[in-house]
């Protein structure tokens, strides 16, 4: 005889090799505690319904709450014929109040049930992900503030361009994970939908109030058709999707850190709690949270290329292969989790040497500054650009900064120049100089600062 919950058709079991590459007990049990949820509170909807006595309804959901603080305390015993979390529960249910159990399926699939668990599962997690890139937000905040008056250089090309604020440079890879955050907001929504009442794809036979049940379980909308609540997966490719661009993000901000931490930079010191050191040579200290994290970020992008090409060739409605959607998830959350944790105590620890950005920026950095100065004296920019070009390059000819040629030297240049350039080539001078909302003076970094936590306080 067959025991499995749709064995009544066949006879006889499946062959072992078979049931090792279809069961999804292995990594699905994660979701036992939604889906004796998803369970309780569907008993209650077959109770109002008519289908299930009060009693029953009681039994039925006093023996779940058995169920999960087996699970809980780790004493839940799986057994062979447990092909996923669904048996797994049922199965034990019925072990701890007999018959009735087998009411509890009553109009229900599987297809609907795991959709179900699943949006809850996602929906728990997209809470606790908030939790972190919030957390991660207000670090690169706190710090920004505190190191609001280091100037270092600012970078096109991986080439020296202008004087930036060290906040500037930070906040940079705040906003987008504030977008990261708007974005994860949005996916919630539409994780929050709920499935249960679709059956294996035709609707519910018993008249349930879906309202009632998606109220119960703290859902904003019911699914408007039935072959769509079991067949789609959308929410699971959207959610990978921010994730794969936040991780993208994280990896940005990482390839900074390790870059400007090297020694021929120096800007960053990373705490030894989030560096490693060399089996082979004694000095080194890796920023190896940072390397790891951009590592993982080709790891959960794999995972959306994954699943986007499983649901590709889908027939309606559901099907086995979704089965897949799940380790992507259950691994990209854990990474996302991670990555988000690690970024934060790794940005809150790092030591920021302001010796050695001012170390490195040396005048030809204000050459547009130059350029802006003939420009407030009325010369086109083409043509001020044109100077202040030609004066570069007359210093690095004689091996010189901008600021030790002579006065002369800038008069060849341009009528403008006669009177020498004293004071123009000042750095503090060209931060202040971009007083405009997004730009580098203080005001605008303090501005910019208020703007970013008043995003998170709606957010």
């Amino acid at each position: 005889m067959n025991n499995k919950l749709w064995g009544g058709r066949f006879e006889g079991g499946v062959v072992p090799a078979m049931a090792a590459f279809s069961d999804s007990i292995a990594f699905d049990r994660r979701l036992w505690r939604v889906d004796i949820q998803g369970s309780q509170a569907y008993a209650a909807a077959l109770g109002g319904a008519g289908l299930l006595t009060a009693e029953e309804v009681s039994e039925l959901q006093s023996g779940l709450d058995r169920v999960a603080a087996e699970w809980e305390s780790d004493t839940f015993e799986l057994r062979p014929s447990d092909e996923d979390i669904h048996t797994a529960n049922e199965r034990r249910l019925g072990e701890l109040v007999g018959s009735v159990a087998g009411k509890l399926h009553t109009g229900r699939s599987r297809n609907d049930q795991v959709a179900t668990d699943l949006r809850l599962w996602l929906r728990d997690e997209i809470d606790a992900l908030h939790g972190d890139l919030r957390q991660l937000i207000g670090v690169m905040a706190d710090r920004a503030e505190e190191l609001l008056g280091v100037a270092m250089p600012g970078f096109t090309h991986l080439q020296t361009a202008q004087p930036i604020r060290f906040s500037h440079w930070l906040l940079s890879h705040a906003w987008p994970l504030v977008r990261d955050l708007e974005r994860l907001g949005q996916v919630r929504a539409r994780v929050n939908v709920l499935p249960l009442g679709s059956g294996a794809l035709a609707g519910n036979p018993f008249a349930i109030d879906r309202e009632k049940l998606a109220a119960a379980l703290g859902f904003e909308a019911v699914s408007a058709n039935s072959v769509d609540a079991v067949s789609t997966r959308d929410f699971a490719a959207e959610f990978l999707f921010a994730a794969s661009l936040s991780m993208v993000h994280l990896s940005q901000l990482a390839e900074d850190i390790v870059i400007h931490s090297s020694q021929p930079f120096g800007f960053l010191q990373l705490a030894d709690a989030y560096s490693t050191g060399s089996s082979l040579m004694p000095q080194k200290k890796n920023p190896d949270s940072f390397e790891l994290i951009r590592g993982k970020s080709g790891r959960v992008a794999g995972s959306l290329t994954g699943l986007l090409i499983t649901l590709k060739g889908l027939p309606r409605a559901y099907n086995r292969d979704l089965q897949e959607d799940k380790e992507p998830l259950f691994d990209t959350v854990a990474t996302w989790h991670g990555a988000l944790e690690i970024a934060a105590g790794a940005i809150a620890t790092m030591e920021c040497r302001s010796d050695r950005t001012a170390a490195v920026m040396d005048d030809f950095m204000l050459a547009t500054d130059v350029a802006e100065h003939l420009v407030r004296r009325g010369v086109p920019f083409r043509q001020a650009h044109h100077v202040a070009g030609a004066a570069v390059r007359l210093a690095e000819t004689r091996g010189l900064a901008l600021a030790e040629l002579e006065a002369a030297d800038w008069a060849s240049l341009h009528p403008t120049l006669a009177g020498g350039i004293a004071g123009l080539l000042d750095f503090e001078a060209s931060l202040e100089s971009r007083d405009v909302e997004g730009g580098t003076s203080e005001r605008a970094q303090r501005t910019q600062l208020e703007r970013l936590r008043q995003s998170l306080e709606r957010l």
